[in-house]
């Protein structure tokens, strides 16, 4: 039996794929999604991106992959996904058929927790909560070693719980969704909306370290939304340490009023839970897809 797993990451702008030996990436490549090419499309890049890879790993039985949305478990349908051409399509069945593979598939944060849980900075905990702040919200939560995800496939889902019924709407329906709040376009509109100008996260970020009023005060609201969207979850769920991913995850705030703001609202006297920045980069969704074949072996 071959040590090397194969993994695919995909997103909405590009399809990620490695083979994984042990905790090393072995080989990576990336290819476009091209989702404007339809569901089938996405189904032959993705098939094609395999086929180069498993030229490493001939004897390969099983692919690990992540992808925006999650399956249904009524319907075993992708649902949930922001690349909308997957949605309500069999992918697990199409690419099982296309591919001649056992597919184990999860939701692209679940991937990203079960990295940083395995083999990055959630090493050693029984209990991780993965975090993505970036373009969306999203989360996975990681027991043991393993994906919990609930008899729903929702397990983790932080960025679809409303912290403001009187917020920005969501695509998801809701108003005052945690991703309609504390994405990165999130606070870049929160932003533009305050002053007229545009920034990007880091900028407005060092904007407000340097004294820029609107930029803090736009800031400061950010961080008491991810300071009581997170105490809710570790009310909840209790997890022995949250790790953070996504872009801006690389905010050196958040690990210090950030979490200040967590403290704050967290239903104790003192908050212990470490919330932690990622170890593995924008390579955690894959290895972590690739940890889900390495799993089944």
């Amino acid at each position: 039996m071959s040590e090397r797993h194969l993994g695919i990451d995909l997103g909405g702008t590009k399809i990620e794929g490695v083979v994984l030996d042990g905790d090393e990436i072995r080989v990576r490549k990336r290819i476009p999604t091209e989702p404007e090419g339809g569901y089938e499309h996405v189904v032959e890049r993705i098939a094609a991106l395999v086929a180069e890879l498993r030229r490493e790993v001939p004897d390969a039985a099983v692919l690990g992959i992540g992808t925006p949305g999650s399956l249904s478990a009524r319907t075993g349908l992708l649902k949930n996904s922001n690349t909308q051409c997957l949605n309500g399509k069999p992918l697990l069945r199409d690419l099982e058929r296309s591919l001649g593979l056992r597919v184990l598939m999860e939701n692209d944060a679940n991937c990203f927790a079960l990295a940083e849980a395995i083999a990055g900075a959630g090493r050693g905990h029984e209990v991780v909560f993965g975090v993505i702040l970036g373009t969306g919200v999203g989360g996975g939560v990681i027991i043991g070693g393993r994906c919990w995800t609930g008899p729903q496939h929702i397990a983790g889902e932080w960025g679809h719980h409303a912290i403001d019924p009187a917020g920005p709407r969501c695509y998801c329906g809701q108003r005052g969704c945690v991703e309609s709040l504390l994405s990165g376009p999130a606070l870049e509109r929160a932003y533009r909306e305050a002053t007229g100008s545009d920034a990007r996260a880091p900028e407005i970020a060092a904007l407000a370290e340097r004294g820029d009023a609107a930029a803090a005060a736009v800031l400061a609201g950010y961080l008491a939304r991810f300071g009581r969207a997170l105490a809710n979850v570790i009310d909840i769920l209790d997890p022995s340490i949250v790790v953070l991913g996504g872009g801006l995850s690389n905010l050196d705030v958040l690990y210090g009023r950030g979490r200040d703001e967590i403290a704050a609202r967290v239903f104790n006297d003192e908050l212990r839970t470490p919330i932690v920045r990622h170890r593995l980069g924008d390579s955690a969704g894959v290895i972590g897809a690739a940890l889900l074949a390495r799993s089944s072996a």
